[in-house]
């Protein structure tokens, strides 16, 4: 039987309680295992952990703006930006009817809808869609959206797997947002009406390879169902963020879906913590577990500079980071009273591997943006 280390020890100048109170002139930086749920240890440094001269190889971050793709309107052909052998991560847009189904083979899918509003009609029925809506669509669900205009989507799919509720622990099944709020599609009018027997295609993906399948009638053609299967969509307005005006929470503690690789976690706009002692901004930390992708949806992303919504950001894990040099330096001061952010966070347990994008995606001195980070 194999029992976990826990064995607290404390050396030279540091901090009583984590995340607050720091030694002064000092810069906190953690060391964590299984994405802020493991044992970690707070370092105190004389200066930032984020403050290189240079830094070469493999382990730089990224940042990419999406908002700069040319993109297709066939999801299957939409380029990846990230991805492992469990999870891959897409932007994609779409704009009026589409004209054929999609079946993901391989996985479940997770839209989140960062720009837009529509219809979507699926295997399950009908509901409406608009921005700031999560989708979960599980595998093999045939659907297609009905766009007002133009609709972008992130795009997550969780390769072979599922996706689930984190475990709410102490704070109860109804904290963050209660399961009741899950909406379902509906056989309703609307999904009535758009049965008919004109000839649909659909597209199906499996193992990353398309099949079109031709049925002489919309085979969105059901009738009823029953079961614990099926699509679901919250909208960010939903969520209730867990805050404490005495402690920086961890982005762990804002988990929105979970599948067995990896956690999808929203920031959403909160009260600033308030206590004196208490950090400000996301603390100093090197994941060393996991791979951290953070999508920018939309509002002032208080703990990053020259980012704008549509941006995507990759820290590899073992990468050390932080807040940006504005942001560190309006913390200190206590400058802002609440966030006005919204971002949907991607923690990976696999290494991720980076898509070839067109040149002027990626912004390739994102890893230089921390340095002059001293007080």
């Amino acid at each position: 039987m194999a029992h976990e280390i826990n064995l607290p020890r404390s050396e030279g100048i540091s901090s009583r309680q984590a995340h607050v109170d720091l030694p002064e002139n000092s810069y906190e930086r953690e060391l964590g295992r299984d994405g802020f749920f493991g044992p970690a240890t707070q370092m105190y440094h004389r200066h930032p952990p984020t403050a290189w001269q240079q830094f070469e190889g493999p382990l730089r971050p990224h940042a990419f703006d999406t908002t700069q793709l040319l993109l297709p309107s066939n999801l299957w052909h939409a380029p990846q930006l990230l991805g492992n052998q469990h999870l891959k991560i897409r932007v994609w847009r779409t704009q009026g009817k589409m004209d054929h189904l999609l079946r993901n083979g391989d996985g479940d899918d997770l839209l989140f809808i960062h720009h837009g509003q529509g219809e979507l009609y699926c295997d399950y029925g009908h509901m409406s869609i608009r921005e700031g809506d999560y989708i979960t669509l599980p595998r093999g669900t045939m659907w297609r959206i009905d766009a007002e205009g133009l609709l972008t989507a992130l795009v997550i799919e969780a390769t072979n797997e599922r996706y689930t509720l984190p475990d709410r622990g102490l704070v109860g099944q109804h904290a963050i947002f209660d399961p009741a709020l899950l909406d379902t599609p509906h056989i309703n009018e609307t999904f009535k009406a758009q049965q008919d027997e004109n000839s649909w295609q659909v597209k199906v993906k499996r193992n990353d390879q398309v099949t079109t399948i031709t049925y002489p009638y919309n085979p969105l053609d059901a009738i009823g169902w029953h079961g614990t299967l099926m699509p679901l969509r919250i909208n960010w307005r939903d969520i209730r963020p867990l805050m404490s005006h005495r402690y920086h929470l961890p982005p762990s503690a804002h988990a929105t879906f979970v599948a067995p690789r990896f956690v999808v976690c929203t920031f959403c706009p909160r009260p600033m913590e308030s206590d004196p002692g208490a950090l400000k901004v996301p603390f100093f930390h090197s994941n060393e577990d996991y791979d951290e992708v953070i999508f920018y949806h939309m509002g002032e992303f208080f703990s990053r500079d020259n980012i704008h919504p549509g941006m995507v950001t990759f820290h590899p894990s073992g990468f050390p980071h932080g807040p940006h040099p504005k942001a560190l330096a309006a913390g200190v001061k206590n400058q802002r009273t609440d966030t006005n952010e919204v971002a949907v966070m991607i923690d990976s347990r696999d290494a991720l591997t980076v898509s070839p994008l067109p040149e002027g995606v990626e912004w390739h001195g994102y890893v230089d943006s921390w340095k002059g980070t001293e007080r």
